[in-house]
């Protein structure tokens, strides 16, 4: 017979919530405010891979998410207890986002201004995951100024954002949205 799991521990009621390994802080802690940049980062790329895009981009981005799950992992735990039994963030991650990158980038049209978001569903929600994704490497570049956080992760999420733009770029092609290219008023 198995027992009910209730998901509130009531134990953040008072503003507090523990890092992996039991230290208690406060809810706008630096760190639990990049974790959860990070998962709402998590939550967006999610919001892309269900929407209509080829299998081969929807299995990236499940790579991409347990990925983040992992710098989550990292990030929520407190630096000053051992975490060993977290999986690493290699740099092959890194690398793979390069690769993929490389190669959607070879079939667009070359950049030559800036573009504004938008032109398709995916397109925009590609966009504002790569948005968030600059908060929370913001967040994480913030967090290290006081606290450990391991460069392949902020690495990690600097590449992303650079996938995300371009995946955005991919997946407008892939269903016909036109770009739009912006163009700065001079005023006069």
């Amino acid at each position: 017979m198995s027992r009910e799991s209730k998901i509130y521990t009531r134990t953040g009621d008072r503003g507090e919530t523990s890092l992996s390994g039991g230290t208690r802080v406060s809810k706008c802690h630096e760190r639990v405010e990049a974790y959860g940049n990070l998962d709402e980062l998590n939550s967006f790329i999610g919001l892309i891979r269900d929407q209509d895009i080829d299998d081969h981009d929807r299995e990236i981005l499940q790579i991409i998410q347990e990925n983040l799950f992992i710098a989550e992992a990292w990030i929520a735990s407190d630096p000053e207890k051992k975490t060993t039994d977290l999986p690493p963030l290699g740099e092959e991650t890194v690398v793979l986002l390069e690769e993929e990158i490389d190669t959607m980038n070879d079939k667009l049209p070359h950049l030559q201004h800036f573009i504004l978001p938008g032109g398709h569903p995916i397109v925009s929600y590609c966009h504002i995951a790569r948005t968030v994704c600059r908060r929370a490497e913001r967040s994480l570049v913030r967090l290290k100024k006081s606290s450990f956080v391991a460069d392949i992760i902020i690495c990690f999420m600097n590449r992303l954002s650079d996938y995300l733009f371009v995946l955005a770029r991919k997946t407008g092609q892939d269903h016909g949205a036109d770009e739009t290219s912006w163009f700065p008023q001079k005023k006069q």
